[in-house]
């Protein structure tokens, strides 16, 4: 054990919504329970890239004792865990930290943010005017059915209050399953709206509603729809968001429930 820097927590102030999960490149840190937690100490290299994507100011650096930084292990980890792009990310941040560079800085646009997930850097207006390639690299069909999905992310651990892809539009809360059902989803559900997807089931659900009410709050969020399954487990979804909005404290936000089939058809 050393006296080092290392990154601390409040999880009084967390909210939950994992910018400082997508932005650690030693994949040090996951949500559990709906915080923000180091998975362990010897993956922090204390140099706080984290601590500038944290919207309520629940991450700091202090100094004290803990085992050293393991480049090794936290490469085994990132290899097992998220791939090679994972472990190349984290290299061209130690570079970077031994050059005294910050690798996410706002100016660094071509950086990714994805932290222990390099895909998951906010990202608006998706769609190019330019055709996609008519063939794909792997011989199938380029382009096929239009997505309407202009958004990165959409999984709800991953998304963050305040998110200007979700101002000014309804925001649609998808079951998982919901647009793999039924093709019509983008154009019915997607098009034009925010976006967050989740699953009462199988995710962790502890922090969605308080989430979800943190996303609420803007009051340009004029109606919020939840677009779920016919199966019982699904209307967990439901109560999720209809507590959001009771967290969210507003009164005059419209509320919409859609089912769909399990053969794809709006059954409700």
């Amino acid at each position: 054990m050393a006296k080092r820097k290392i990154i601390t927590i409040d999880e009084d102030l967390c909210n939950g919504c994992g910018n400082c999960v997508t932005s650690c490149a030693e994949g040090a840190l996951q949500i559990v329970d709906g915080k923000a937690k180091i998975v362990k100490e010897l993956f922090c290299d204390g140099f706080g890239d984290c601590i500038g994507d944290c919207p309520t100011g629940a991450l700091k650096i202090e100094e004290r004792e803990s085992v050293e930084f393991d480049v090794e292990a936290t490469r085994q980890h990132l290899m097992q865990t998220q791939g090679e792009d994972a472990v190349r990310r984290m290299d061209e941040a130690n570079e970077a930290h031994d050059r005294g560079e910050h690798p996410d800085a706002p100016e660094a646009e071509n950086q990714s943010t994805g932290g222990g997930c390099p895909g998951s850097r906010m990202r608006e207006n998706l769609k190019s005017n330019d055709d996609q390639k008519a063939t794909s690299s792997a011989g199938l069909p380029g382009k096929v059915n239009e997505s309407e999905l202009n958004q990165w992310p959409v999984q709800l651990h991953l998304v963050g209050p305040g998110a200007p892809f979700f101002m000014n539009k309804e925001l649609v809360v998808l079951s998982t399953c919901a647009p793999i059902a039924s093709a019509d989803v983008h154009w019915r559900f997607i098009r034009g709206r925010g976006v967050v997807v989740a699953c009462p089931k199988l995710d962790r659900t502890e922090g969605y509603a308080e989430k979800l009410g943190e996303i609420l709050k803007d009051a340009s969020i004029p109606k919020v729809i939840v677009v779920r399954m016919e199966v019982p487990c699904c209307g967990g979804l439901v109560a999720i968001v209809q507590e959001a909005m009771e967290l969210s404290g507003r009164s005059d936000l419209a509320f919409e429930e859609v089912i769909v089939g399990l053969n794809g058809e709006v059954v409700g």
